[in-house]
């Protein structure tokens, strides 16, 4: 299956995210990782769909109780 990219508007149609948030996240270096397919101020975002997902994971808190 081919990855799929998404742009920050199609993150945030997808999912909890406002398409500001992601921008405050990459500024500030948080959030899931990303590609930036322009250089500068302006550039094109996208992100892959299994970035976003393996970051929800990593921050996914459980109150499993211990065996």
């Amino acid at each position: 299956m081919a990855e799929e990219f998404l742009t920050p508007r199609q993150v945030a149609e997808e999912y909890p995210f406002t398409q500001n948030q992601l921008a405050t996240w990459r500024w500030m270096g948080l959030g899931p990782d990303y590609i930036k397919t322009t250089p500068g101020r302006g550039g094109r975002i996208k992100y892959r769909r299994s970035a976003i997902e393996r970051w929800l994971d990593e921050h996914t808190v459980s109150h499993r109780e211990a065996a």
